[in-house]
Formats: structure tokens, C-alpha cells, sequence
């Protein structure tokens, strides 16, 4: 028979790494949405300017620290909703004990 203490401690790191999985798969479409969303402007730009590398090589470059900062605030505000689940102790006044 398993022990329903490790089952508990076994869905709990489960659903933790759900939620790591969750994150880290946003970040990733995120990611991929700024760059393209970047390389299909900076493309598009150069087409109707003619200035042919200029806005794409700039909006590339321009998309690394709005996908660094974006990756930032979306870790820090997943990790700030998750919430430690607080472990069960023992209760100290089973035993009868006096309280002052």
C-alpha cells in the first residue's frame, strides 16, 4: 500500500512542476512572438523605406532586452502567485498542557 504522505508530497511536486513547465512554456511563445513580431516589422519597414538590412538588423538588436525584460516579469509574476503550501505540524496542546 503507499503511504498517503508520499502521494500528497508526490502531487505537490507534480502540480510544482506543472507550474515550472506552465511558465517556461510561456516565455517561450512569448519569445517567439517579439522576435517574429519584430523581423516581419523591421522587414516590412525596409521594404517601404528600400533600406534594405537597416530596420530589421535594428529591430532584431531591439528585440533582445524587450524579450529579456518581458521574460523578467513574466517569471517574477508567476513566481509571486505561487504559493508555498505550509506543512501540517503537530499540534502541542494535544497532550493537555497548560496554557498561560
Amino acid at each position: 500500500m503507499s503511504n498517503p504522505e508520499n502521494t500528497n508530497k508526490d502531487r505537490q511536486q507534480y502540480t510544482f512542476n506543472l507550474a515550472l513547465a506552465a511558465v517556461a512554456s510561456q516565455v517561450g511563445c512569448l519569445t517567439l512572438v517579439i522576435i517574429f513580431g519584430a523581423l516581419i516589422a523591421g522587414l516590412w519597414l525596409d521594404r517601404v523605406f528600400e533600406t534594405k538590412p537597416l530596420f530589421t538588423i535594428l529591430f532584431m538588436v531591439g528585440s533582445m532586452p524587450v524579450t529579456l525584460y518581458v521574460m523578467y516579469k513574466v517569471v517574477t509574476t508567476a513566481t509571486s502567485r505561487m504559493k508555498p503550501v505550509l506543512a501540517k505540524k503537530p499540534d502541542d496542546n494535544l497532550e493537555g498542557g497548560s496554557e498561560s
